[in-house]
């Protein structure tokens, strides 16, 4: 990311923030009327054209309009927003450039800002929460409100609106397509005026042609800003006459007119291209094949380290040259000289226009693309670390995955360019940007599947990622589906290759995970009991799969409520998996150790698990960031184990600020924002706001049934959530009928002795008791102690509320003796286990019923 100032040219100050802006064209010639109607324009407008996005409550900016460039290829639209951005860079404390031709890379270049306003980098949060994190901080004008933003080469309008901040600051597109006139306030950029041509010559090439040969050479190249560049180098260079130039031009054009090959392209741009073609190649014939190399590349920046050395695979031409460096640099020299590609030294890129890349390929007959294409692939097999894991790689993926689609690497049939497709997939996938992910992965499946087959290894591959995707972006079902589908077809392959195996476990473990976002946690611990065997029986014991699948079992043992074994199995994981190597990623450490401070809760040790959470945070933000999933999920559950232990103020604040976050990146249906949303109305109903929590919980209900169904142990344990708010509001009515709905499903699918059951019928006992029907409440809950202390223990916080309730029904419904004695040994083991200051405690000393929600865990 080039991202330093730019110096020495007037225009005022330096912004703070100057990135990837092209350097300044010092033969820039003309535009004054379109960039002072731009600057007219952009300086007095306070309207959105395009449909901004609905406010939230902080901003409070002026909305700006975006703005355009719209023209055709060559006529020099990225030149003039380069320039309107080095002429006015004193007005704006940040300006910005972005490549727009994919989305992905308008994500990414965003994502890259994150730093420069005070947010933790894609590093660490993955990009497409650091993007989100960076519109939201540019609508807001925090820090700068003075910012400019350049999208050059846009597409579609709708492609970019989710994109644009609308606030305070401008925006500025640069496009082909002319559907942004009337979508935004739009500059037309038409070639040059003849003036305007005959003034950049004299820029280029000084003294060497009279106005009138200047005249002449402009008519005959339609004064196209690109075709006048190319002349003008080959001028430079070679010193040909203006006359001489015309004649070999003509012949050039009657050349193609006679070919009669209808091009898109015009005729004097192809002419000029050829030109320049032909004496390079005669003086410098390595630099055409560097430059047709360069043109199967996608049409940004290539870092130089991509022909660092020859890759095995690379064709003999290309090999000879990336093994020869003199020759290289001066053949990348040469090709900047004649202006066929822009070199930026200070960058270390190579940049050809993509008007001439389509005019290089489209000189190329099928087979001679065939080959460029595979060298290219070659190129960026060689120049992309292994690992896409490791946060280290992430800054060399960022910069070749401008060049993924383009060259198309989909199309490969090489099982190592597969490999590097994969992993580019498994790139955006840890660095947060599953959108793009699951497009990529899309795209590789559906071209590898018409290539090879349903069974081919490589699409299986592709499928098994494609579910992790969509299950991540919170779609349970469609994962579960695919997954099962999946499974059935590579049971019809059996092959006994290693790395069959190995996929097929991998498959195995992931649905363990589809079990358990179905709800069904017997049936996924089941299923992972036998999937770790075997990934240690493959692997061994401390091998990353091996750990996951650890991970995964220890998940599911909590989920089937026993707790003491989930934490012993945690800690384990934990231990082996500390502090990484052998594959394991700072993700699954985080995921582990949020995990083990989990269990440590559910057992009741609530002082332990937040000292265990409170660690685990503070790993997640300084390694992965304050926005990555993980880390988020353990800040919720940190604010879980702080309410438990009763520090309401700060398991308050983290809370919000995580149902924020969660809300911002993934929107109200994510299982993910669902669970925050759970957990602050739990905080809330604990600090006595009942009416906040109970709107927030009812609203968080309805979606739940949406995304899991009526019939998953989440939804009936939230219903059980939403119950006891309306009995603390006053309506023991409703929540007694609500929680007996719920235990019947809970007890349906996991049975009486489940935790997630006694909660509800904890709850619901003191419905009945509300209601004054103590009978039914007393016997609910002698029932309902007498299996919390086989599960719990005598003195787990559950098992104490339940009796401090009882012994309340009890004394309340004439058995004063006995529940007197309840109590007091109640009291005892508060004091031992919580103290008598602890909220719990309080409430049973005055003889209230306590209550108990839930908090469902990530999946």
């Amino acid at each position: 990311m080039a991202t330093s100032a730019y110096r020495g040219s007037p225009g005022g100050r330096t912004p703070d923030v100057w990135g990837r802006i092209p350097p300044r064209n010092m033969n820039f010639t003309g535009r004054e009327d379109l960039l002072a109607k731009l600057r007219q324009s952009i300086a007095g407008d306070v309207t959105a054209v395009v449909p901004p996005k609905p406010p939230e409550p902080q901003a409070s900016k002026t909305s700006q309009a975006p703005h355009a460039f719209q023209g055709q290829g060559g006529v020099g639209k990225t030149q003039a927003a380069a320039e309107y951005a080095h002429r006015y860079r004193g007005d704006y404390d940040l300006i910005w450039w972005i490549p727009s031709d994919q989305t992905i890379l308008v994500r990414s270049t965003l994502a890259s800002l994150a730093p420069h306003l005070g947010l933790p980098p894609a590093t660490a949060t993955g990009i497409e929460d650091a993007a989100s994190a960076v519109i939201n901080k540019l609508r807001l004008g925090d820090p700068y409100d003075k910012w400019l933003l350049i999208f050059d080469n846009a597409d579609q309008p709708e492609d970019l609106s989710e994109f644009i901040p609308h606030g305070p600051g401008h925006v500025l597109i640069t496009s082909r397509n002319n559907r942004w006139i009337g979508v935004v306030d739009t500059v037309q950029i038409d070639v040059f005026s003849r003036q305007e041509s005959t003034e950049f010559l004299d820029k280029r090439v000084p003294g060497t042609m009279s106005p009138a040969d200047a005249d002449d050479l402009a008519d005959a190249l339609g004064d196209l800003p690109l075709a006048l560049e190319q002349a003008g180098a080959l001028q430079a260079e070679t010193g040909m006459t203006v006359e001489e130039y015309l004649r070999l031009l003509r012949e050039q054009t009657s050349q193609l007119l006679a070919q009669g090959k209808p091009s898109e392209y015009p005729v004097s741009m192809t002419a000029a291209w050829g030109l320049s073609v032909t004496k390079l190649s005669e003086k410098f014939p390595e630099a055409i094949a560097l430059l047709h190399c360069c043109a199967f590349f996608g049409p940004e920046p290539i870092p130089r380290a991509v022909f660092g050395q020859p890759a095995p695979g690379l064709s003999e031409e290309m090999t000879s040259l990336i093994g020869d460096p003199i020759r290289l640099s001066r053949t990348i020299g040469e090709l900047g000289r004649y202006a066929l590609a822009k070199i930026n030294t200070q960058g270390r890129t190579i940049q050809v226009h993509r008007l001439i890349q389509a005019l290089l390929k489209d000189g190329l007959s099928s087979k001679e693309q065939l080959r460029m294409r595979d060298d290219v692939h070659v190129l960026l097999l060689g120049a992309t670390p292994e690992g896409p894991d490791d946060t280290t790689h992430w800054t060399r993926y960022s910069e070749l995955l401008a060049h993924i689609e383009p060259s198309e690497v989909a199309k490969s049939q090489d099982r190592d360019i597969r490999r590097l497709a994969l992993g580019f997939v498994r790139y955006l996938y840890v660095s947060g940007d599953y959108r793009s992910a699951e497009r990529f992965i899309g795209i590789f499946e559906d071209q590898w599947k018409a290539q090879s087959g349903e069974l081919d290894p490589d699409v299986l591959e592709a499928r098994r990622n494609r579910g992790i995707i969509i299950r991540e972006l919170g779609r349970y079902a469609e994962a579960y589906k695919l997954n099962q589908e999946l499974l059935a077809q590579m049971r019809q392959v059996e092959s006994p290759e290693p790395a069959y195996r190995a996929e097929l476990l991998e498959l195995v473990n992931s649905i363990g995970a589809d079990l358990r976002a179905t709800g069904d946690f017997v049936a996924a611990r089941e299923h992972d009991e036998d999937s770790f065997r075997r990934h240690e029986d493959e692997f061994g014991a401390h091998d990353a799969r091996t750990l996951r699948a650890m991970n995964n079992l220890a998940v599911d043992l909590g989920l089937v409520s026993d707790y003491v074994a989930a934490r012993d199995l945690h800690e384990k994981c934990y231990r082996n998996m500390w502090p990484g190597g052998g594959g394991v990623g700072k993700a699954n450490i985080l995921s582990s150790w949020s995990g083990l401070a989990r269990a440590v809760r559910l057992c009741g040790d609530y002082r332990e698990s937040c000292d265990v959470g409170e660690d685990a945070y503070s790993f997640g933000v300084d390694e992965l960031g304050a926005e990555h999933p993980w880390t988020l999920r353990t800040a919720k559950d940190l604010a879980i184990a702080l309410r438990r232990f009763g520090k309401h103020e700060e398991s308050l604040q983290i809370a919000e600020d995580v149902h924020g976050r969660y809300i911002r990146m993934f929107g109200l249906e994510h299982p993910d924002s669902l669970a925050s949303a759970m957990c602050l109305a739990n905080i809330r109903r604990s600090m006595g706001d009942g009416g906040k929590a109970l709107d927030l919980a009812a609203e968080a209900l309805d979606l739940y049934e949406k995304v899991y169904g009526g019939d998953h142990p989440y939804y009936h344990g939230c219903a059980c959530n939403l119950a006891l708010l309306l009995r603390v509001t006053g309506e023991a009515s409703r929540a007694r009928g609500l929680n007996e709905t719920a235990l019947a499903g809970l007890e349906a699918r996991l049975g009486r002795d489940h935790l997630y059951s006694l909660t509800v019928a904890t709850n619901l006992a003191s419905d009945l008791a509300a209601l004054g029907d103590l009978e039914s409440a007393r016997r609910l809950g002698q029932g309902t102690l007498r299996r919390l202390r086989k599960l719990l223990g005598d003195e787990h916080p559950m098992a104490l509320a339940c009796a401090a309730n009882l012994s309340a029904d009890m004394r309340a419904d004439g058995e004063e003796e006995e529940g007197t004695r309840l109590f007091e040994s109640t009291l005892d083991s508060y004091a031992r286990v919580l103290s008598l200051n602890h909220p719990d405690a309080v409430v049973a000393l005055d003889g209230r019923h306590l209550d108990f929600d839930f908090d469902p865990p990530p999946i």
